[in-house]
């Protein structure tokens, strides 16, 4: 009997069982990751109008990439920012509360608020996530602190590039205030390129990386807002020299140029989860961070960014996720930017101890179940003196502009522009949203020491 091809079989025998081993491990591994949830992608605008995007009405700006996302998936035409201006709804976004209770009323300036932030004790969905096993990212715009010791890389997010304030010129990277500002980390750092464009490359890149774990990326632009710069503008912020706007000039074109931009980025986002094969796994959902400002088309909503009114808070936002969320859906419900985190948790079996103000959307997204009603609240503090609330319960809402005004009453159904306050009409329905509001304002205010404004 000849054994000379022995040891050779045996060596094949425990390769073959190696690599029997490893696929094993594989699929283990690819069920591990399909059963602790997807990846999740949040895209937020700053400052985008209701009406800006061709999805929405828009007969002049073109956003063929945000249209596709709401073909293939499902387009909300009652989602809410939480705040009327940036940093509040970011706050309740990162931590799916209220953002009254974090003390992030109003904006927390470059000129007036540079040595606060949102508290690091807050539970963030980057926390909550992390604690997943889940690669967490942010680029773009933070606003929710100055101070390095409030850097989103304190706040659970593993990778931070991106500014710190509310908005730097496009291309220098100076807020209004004069100050250098874009950061790797927890460091200034000076690199060259339009922000719109250098947000999708670090998007890119960070998803290419991290291909083959579970990521939450927070894809936080500055477009459209102000300063009004497209790729071929020029730089007019230097350092030491405070200015806000630059010279605007064609400004509609600009304007359309900034979101256009955007939904390009957008678009190479989509397409490499596609290439990567990673679109079935993987949450997109896109929304404002308030309503547009002057330069916006808020559709027919009364009022624009800073005001109570639908034009304040009422913005556009999508879901995509192929083969999870049915295409060419239309949903009616009445969401807020604080229920996004409460989703995730669900979405990735996670458990969290904070006490969410927000609600888990899931079987929304999945099965278009209507959410069961509710109070929602607005308030605006633009000075610690002066304040603009609103609530809203169904189909109706009660809005005060201002102390001395008395409380004016809208059925949106009917009116979705607020035109025709039927508070005489509904004396009832007016006291007892006027009672859940005055509750709602001593509940969230209760041992909260504000930081801005």
């Amino acid at each position: 009997m000849n054994h000379s091809n022995t040891p050779t079989r045996q060596y094949l025998n425990t390769f073959l069982l190696l690599i029997l081993c490893m696929m094993s491990c594989e699929n283990k591994q690819e069920e591990h990751k399909e059963d602790s949830g997807p990846n999740i992608i949040i895209i937020m605008a700053d400052d985008l109008g209701y009406g800006d995007l061709s999805c929405y009405g828009s007969k002049l700006i073109n956003t063929p990439n945000l249209d596709r996302m709401s073909e293939e998936g499902m387009k909300f035409t009652d989602f809410h920012s939480n705040g009327v201006v940036c940093s509040p709804t970011r706050a309740a976004l990162l931590t799916g509360r209220y953002q009254q209770r974090s003390g992030i009323e109003g904006v927390v300036t470059a000129a007036n608020h540079r040595s606060v932030g949102l508290a690091i004790e807050e539970t963030t969905f980057a926390d909550a996530l992390k604690a997943k096993d889940y690669v967490t990212g942010i680029f773009g715009k933070w606003h929710l602190g100055y101070p390095e010791k409030y850097n989103p890389i304190y706040q659970g997010f593993d990778e931070f590039i991106g500014f710190v304030s509310g908005n730097v010129d496009y291309h220098s990277h100076i807020d209004q205030e004069a100050y250098e500002d874009w950061w790797k980390q927890n460091k200034l750092t000076k690199e060259e390129g339009y922000t719109t464009d250098l947000i999708t490359e670090h998007a890119l890149d960070f998803i290419k990386r991290h291909q083959q774990e579970k990521f939450i990326l927070y894809i936080s632009h500055e477009a459209p807002h102000y300063p009004l710069q497209g790729r071929q503008s020029k730089a007019f912020r230097v350092v030491g020299e405070p200015r806000a706007r630059g010279p605007e000039t064609e400004t509609t074109v600009i304007y359309k140029e900034m979101i256009e931009v955007m939904d390009e980025g957008i678009g190479k986002i989509m397409d490499l989860l596609e290439t990567l094969d990673l679109d079935e796994n993987t949450l997109v959902f896109f929304c404002s961070d308030n309503g547009g400002t002057g330069y916006a088309d808020n559709g027919k909503l009364r009022g624009t960014k800073g005001s109570v009114w639908e034009g304040g808070h009422r913005v556009p936002a999508i879901a995509w996720w192929p083969g999870k969320i049915k295409a060419g859906q239309i949903n009616n419900d009445i969401l807020m930017t604080m229920d996004i985190f409460p989703t995730m948790v669900n979405l990735t079996n996670g458990n969290n101890n904070t006490e969410f103000d927000g609600i888990d959307f899931t079987q929304t997204l999945f099965k278009n179940e209507t959410i069961e009603d509710r109070y929602l609240f607005w308030r605006h503090k633009h000075s610690k003196d002066q304040k603009k609330v609103a609530v809203r319960n169904g189909t109706w809402k009660l809005v005060i502009q201002d102390a001395d005004v008395s409380p004016e009453l809208y059925d949106l159904n009917n009116d979705l522009s607020e035109k025709n306050n039927v508070a005489s009409e509904f004396p009832g329905i007016a006291k007892r949203l006027l009672t859940q509001l005055r509750k709602w304002e001593k509940e969230v205010s209760e041992n909260v020491k504000s930081v801005a404004p």
